[in-house]
């Protein structure tokens, strides 16, 4: 990896999920940083924080985001409708993959037509999967 990517923010209320994306992403060695977020709406506001922030190391950007679909209060499809309304400075160039446990493959569908949604994978998130994601979306920094 040339460069690491500044942030990946984790957006699952299973505590397991994360624990093990976040292994993965760490063993990769490819993050500077990573987020978990237990609900969409905790992502909102770690997104939101960002603004008028001048120490970026407090709130850094992501690069990537894993979102999940089946949270409760705010699930994914409530999340990106919401993100959707951010300023486009606040959205930046963040690759979103919807890493869910869903087989309605309505989802899948409906993700390939959602604004803002790069990509639809199954959980777990493997080293294979996340090695694919950073060459298809990072290619200057892989």
């Amino acid at each position: 990896m040339k460069q690491k990517l500044n942030c990946v923010l984790l957006i699952d209320d299973d505590e397991p999920t994360n624990f093990l994306s976040q292994m993965i992403i760490e063993e990769a060695d490819c993050a500077g940083h990573i987020q978990i977020a237990t609900s969409g709406v905790q992502a909102l506001r770690y997104l939101n924080n960002r603004r008028g922030f001048s120490e970026v190391d407090t709130y850094p950007s992501p690069d990537l985001i894993f979102l999940d679909i089946n949270m409760p209060a705010m699930n994914g499809w409530e999340f990106l409708k919401e993100y959707n309304r951010m300023e486009k400075e606040q959205q930046g160039n963040i690759v979103i993959i919807m890493l869910t446990t869903s087989l309605n493959p309505d989802d899948e569908s409906k993700a390939k037509i959602t604004p803002h949604i790069d990509g639809f994978e199954s959980k777990p998130l493997t080293e294979a999967k996340l090695e694919a994601i950073l060459k298809k979306y990072f290619r200057e920094h892989y």
